[in-house]
């Protein structure tokens, strides 16, 4: 920098860094901050060999922030010129982190680099002076909360003007154009993109945009409602039509119900839907939490058709509710079974009223698993019946949950199995247990006929067979006792003591 390279030598050397966000105060620019950085240099004999600028970034994050960030790489990690201080004009400008820890991190990182930070509104202070951490770790806190308040003022503000039915932000939506209103709330001027009110007492609003994305709107509710068209459908005759979408692609079902279902259509201001403050992830909000303001602006869909659509979709959506729940999923599957007298993928892909198989499989892990549920009532009568006869046979035996204890030295889940029919044969499926404070996975498999009987026991130990699916197939029971115990002689091999008889 030449405004400092008089040739004489100095007792420091050091780089400055300066941030102004678009939100600051003007007494934050970064000329104001070059000479309070510059004067406090001079005072202390320091020589500013690079200064590092961010113009209009927010301090929340390094994200974005390029001086910052290459001074960190290029300077402090990688010394890419010889010096011993960073200056920064106070710790807002160094940034206003949420975590305060942020701050200090980077603080720190320096330092661990043999850099020292100098906020110059505070001097050089004693590192290991009490008060002067405690007024820094202050100052970081001051610094996040300013965000935070700012935030929250803005967004009050913000929802004060949707209230009153005018546009908080934001680009208009398909169809739409904003409009100007003076402080009379006449109109002004269409506003053109990257175009903003001047005057703070203006206000913005919504009006009918290009008339034929507003003939594509009402093409879509007209389809929907009176012909009776799905989304799907209203898409392809959109695309085969080389019609493009809000985002200047193709349309697709979900581009056609975001249509459907913006209130902004029909001339309702919605505001609040979603929150996203202060560099945080983006989520929705619950629908009681909106700010919605009726006949806000000219709709560009009739009240009656509007509502129409909405109450089409709230059928439609109660009865895929219906249809994708667990009960109404197993009632089908139930009534495969009971008409071919099995299971599987083929017969569930056959039926028309049948959801996929993947969707089974998403909900209940497996069309296996999905086929166990179907037995729930048998499958919890077995486990409570082998709980008893086990705390007959081992009189120190405590149930916790879906588990027990056998005089508190291992602990079992009782897991019976109806079989799945397989043709000719028949398998049963064993998941052993993963969680820790299980040990041993008792498998319990059960005849089928109508009768549930158990056909002998099997042990699965967690750590040899946590987590994988152990398939065990037989014509008959003869053959599956091969791999199991009476539970009396389970109990008696598991605990390494004689039983009660």
């Amino acid at each position: 920098m030449d405004w400092f390279n008089s040739g004489k030598s100095f007792k420091y050397r050091a780089v400055a860094y300066y941030r102004h966000s678009a939100q600051d105060r003007q007494e934050n620019s970064v000329e104001i901050q070059q000479d309070q950085v510059r004067q406090f240099a001079r005072d202390h004999d320091i020589e500013i060999i690079r200064e590092f600028i961010d113009r209009g970034k927010s301090g929340l994050s390094t994200e974005g922030r390029d001086g910052f960030n290459e001074m960190i790489h290029d300077y402090v990690e990688r010394g890419q010129e010889a010096f011993e201080i960073v200056l920064v004009l106070d710790v807002s400008r160094w940034g206003r982190f949420q975590d305060t820890d942020l701050s200090a991190y980077y603080k720190g990182h320096c330092a661990m680099h043999g850099k020292q930070v100098v906020y110059t509104s505070l001097g050089f202070g004693e590192q290991d002076n009490l008060m002067f951490s405690l007024r820094l770790d202050i100052e970081r806190f001051q610094a996040a909360n300013y965000s935070r308040e700012l935030s929250t003022k803005v967004f009050k503000g913000c929802a004060k003007i949707a209230e009153q039915g005018f546009r908080a932000g934001g680009m208009p939506p398909y169809g739409f154009h904003r409009l100007l209103l003076d402080e009379q709330r006449k109109p002004v001027q269409v506003l053109e993109r990257g175009q903003r009110k001047s005057i703070q007492n203006q206000r913005v609003t919504l009006t009918p945009g290009d008339p034929d994305e507003i003939a594509v709107i009402e093409r879509i509710f007209k389809e929907f409602v009176k012909w009776e068209s799905t989304p799907k459908q209203i898409a392809f005759s959109l695309n085969k039509q080389r019609i493009p979408s809000p985002g200047g692609c193709q349309w697709s079902p979900s581009s056609v119900m975001a249509v459907l279902r913006n209130e902004l259509y029909a001339g309702t201001m919605v505001y609040n839907k979603t929150t996203q403050r202060l560099k945080s992830p983006s989520h929705k909000n619950p629908m009681d939490e909106w700010i919605r303001t009726e006949n806000a602006f000219p709709a560009i869909v009739e009240h009656k058709l509007f509502d129409r659509a909405q109450e089409i979709l709230f059928e439609a959506e109660e009865e895929r509710r219906v249809k994708y729940s667990a009960e109404d999923m197993l009632d089908r599957l139930r009534r495969v079974y009971e008409q071919y007298g099995t299971v599987r993928a083929s017969l569930v892909a056959a039926e028309k009223e049948m959801v996929s198989v993947a969707t089974y499989a998403k909900r209940f892990g497996t069309i296996g698993g999905a086929y166990q549920h179907l037995f729930e009532e048998v499958i919890d009568s077995r486990r409570a019946e082998v709980t008893q006869t086990i705390k007959q046979l081992v009189h120190e035996t405590e149930e916790y949950g879906d588990f027990i204890v056998l005089r508190n030295y291992v602990s079992v889940r009782i897991q019976p199995v109806i079989p799945f029919p397989l043709g000719y044969e028949e398998e049963w499926t064993f998941m052993p247990e993963v969680r820790p404070e299980i040990d041993i996975t008792l498998g319990v498999p059960l005849s089928n006929g109508g009768k549930y009987d158990v056909l002998g026991y099997l042990f699965f130990p967690r750590i040899m067979a946590g987590g994988r699916r152990i398939r065990v197939s037989a014509n008959t029971a003869d053959r599956i006792e091969l791999h199991a115990y009476s539970l009396k002689q389970a109990m008696e091999d598991l605990i390494g003591l004689e039983v009660t008889a």
